[in-house]
């Protein structure tokens, strides 16, 4: 398992699984030759995304990991001499 709990949180599941179901139906419906059906499960697929990123900028996802600020930079100084 991950140890830094990357997608584990409601947003995440919630996207992934409505995805999922609508990988799934799509899939259904492209081998029983169902057009419309197959659409509905590639909106299905796309919906699932759209709910996970509300639920993320509605608070439920993870907080973005910030980089550590970079090193300041020495600045050569003119030797006198």
């Amino acid at each position: 398992m991950s140890s830094s709990g990357h997608g584990h949180t409601p947003a995440a599941w919630t996207g992934v699984i409505i995805s999922f179901i609508g990988f799934c139906v799509a899939g259904a419906f492209m081998v029983l030759a169902n057009v419309p059906g197959f659409w509905a499960g590639i909106v299905l697929t796309v919906l699932g995304a759209v709910v996970g990123g509300l639920m993320r900028l509605a608070g439920l996802g993870s907080e973005p990991k910030r980089s550590a600020a970079p090193a300041p930079v020495a600045v050569a100084q003119p030797q006198e001499g």
